[in-house]
């Protein structure tokens, strides 16, 4: 079976589910981000009061720095592939999501 998918072959209505999921998709790894922002910083700072040692104050904030930095450039970088592969990613899942719902009706 030879799956074409061209962008100009893709139709409107499967175009527009392909955005809809792709944009819900962008919304939950970028809400992603937030929260681990979010959560790392906010243990920094609960723990931080507790950490005498300069040294380990020092680890943690590289390695937590480390830890955000490379989580978002690799969410960013998913982000920036799906974004130009978009049509192939989610027609397939669209297709195999349909195929599921068929079955279920049967």
């Amino acid at each position: 079976m030879s799956v074409n998918l061209a962008r100009d072959a893709v139709p409107h209505a499967l175009e527009t589910r392909i955005d809809r999921m792709h944009r819900r998709d962008r919304i939950g790894a970028m809400a992603f981000v937030v929260v681990l922002w979010f959560v790392v910083l906010f243990v920094l700072w609960s723990i931080w009061p507790d950490i005498t040692n300069g040294a380990i104050r020092t680890i943690l904030c590289i390695c937590g720095a480390g830890l955000l930095v490379l989580n978002t450039a690799a969410i960013l970088a998913m982000l920036r592939h799906y974004e130009s592969d978009k049509h192939f990613i989610y027609s397939l899942d669209l297709m195999h999501l349909d195929e599921m719902r068929r079955q279920k009706r049967v």
